[in-house]
């Protein structure tokens, strides 16, 4: 077990659900403690409840977001539950109609009412969550009860995990009005020392991000990778099992089979599988002339040309998609796969145009050339004669 990997794809170790590895990574955490503060600049929390580091990126991105959530009023529901567990102690049981209750009270923006399906169907995605993540625990009931009636109700434990489920800020956050305030409060501390806010963003961009690009020809810290290659190269693979590509105007960290950093591209999903024919697709119209490779390594398109490119990337290999993409319309097709590319930060959409990364050079699909599609199966078959 890599100790370094585990604590950097995972929100936090619980000991009240895995015990075991709570104590081996807290006597692995002298080994990677220095790594963590020092190149990344993150702190590591270690308490009887739990073992987290708080793992921020270099510059926020809109992907960022928690995954199970899909509108801002979830944002504001989960606000509140930890605004509510404050009060509670560790192990302090309560009933869901105390939340609610605490909820409806404490919002400001508009009338709660629960009788209205949408705001209990609100509120149980993140209850949900906070059960998944660790921050409650059902101890009796469903929450499929509160979904089909306002009155139901369930039991929860408070497991004292929501006090450090937020990140410790330095300066009061009520003085804060833009969103960026947030990411430059991080490097304000580290303003009379640049060398160390710089080796600290390096090392974020390349653990926390698919590819690291340089900024026009100043960018001090694509310079510091240039630089320094050799030994942050030697670092990284000496502690996790990957290996530093650095590139003319771009950098990666690629991580070998068998390694895991939270979140990977490709991953195993159908969706996964379909972008990376996409990639195969814009790899073909490079190599021939018909999308030309700007000195940044950005390909720059327009959004309708792209997708194009898609819908082409649907027909060409669509008899061998699973039954929801193959049966899904082409616009639905089109943004569903225009939206995991950009949560994977393979394409950035910018008004009316599509821009393509260099991370999405990297990797490519096809399918085996001994397969042929059989679209009335929608499966994959060997061509006749061949065994």
């Amino acid at each position: 077990m890599n100790g370094l990997e585990v604590l950097l794809s995972r929100r936090w170790i619980l000991k009240s659900r895995d015990k075991d590895l709570y104590y081996q990574l807290r006597d692995q955490l002298g080994s990677v403690k220095k790594f963590l503060t020092e190149k990344l600049g993150y702190q590591v929390v270690v308490n009887p409840y739990l073992i987290k580091v708080e793992k921020l990126p270099a510059q926020a991105k809109t992907w960022m977001g928690i995954q199970e959530f899909n509108d801002r009023i979830q944002y504001v529901f989960l606000c509140l539950i930890l605004s509510f567990l404050e009060e509670k102690e560790a192990e302090e049981q309560f009933v869901l109609s105390e939340l609610t209750e605490y909820i409806q009270a404490e919002y400001r923006e508009e009338q709660i009412d629960w009788t209205s399906y949408s705001y209990r169907r609100h509120l149980i995605r993140v209850v949900k969550f906070c059960v998944s993540c660790g921050i409650l625990e059902v101890d009796d009931g469903s929450e499929d009860s509160f979904m089909r009636d306002a009155e139901g109700e369930v039991l929860y434990e408070n497991t004292g995990a929501s006090r450090y489920f937020m990140r410790n800020f330095t300066r009061n956050i009520m003085d804060y009005t833009r969103s960026e305030d947030f990411a430059e409060d991080e490097w304000l501390d580290l303003d009379t020392d640049r060398g160390l806010a710089r080796r600290q963003r390096v090392y974020r961009k390349l653990l926390m991000s698919p590819g690291m690009y340089r900024n026009g020809e100043n960018d001090e810290d694509f310079a510091y990778i240039k630089n320094l290659r050799g030994r942050i190269s030697e670092e990284l693979e000496e502690l996790l099992d990957c290996e530093l590509q650095v590139h003319r105007s771009s950098a990666f960290l690629i991580v070998r089979e068998g390694g895991g950093l939270g979140r990977c591209f490709p991953e195993e999903k159908t969706l996964s599988d379909i972008a990376l024919l996409c990639l195969g697709q814009i790899r073909e119209q490079v190599r021939s002339g018909r999308w030309e490779v700007p000195a940044d390594e950005c390909l720059r398109i327009s959004e309708p040309e792209f997708r194009q490119l898609v819908e082409e990337c649907k027909l060409r290999y669509g008899s061998g998609f699973i039954k929801t993409y193959r049966e899904m319309t082409t616009g639905d097709f089109y943004r569903e796969v225009l939206d995991y590319l950009e949560s994977v930060e393979l394409i950035e959409v910018i008004g009316r145009q599509v821009v393509i990364w260099p991370a999405a050079g990297k990797l490519a699909g096809e399918y085996p050339q001994d397969y042929v599609p059989v679209p009335e199966q929608g499966a994959m078959k060997k061509k006749e004669g061949e065994i």
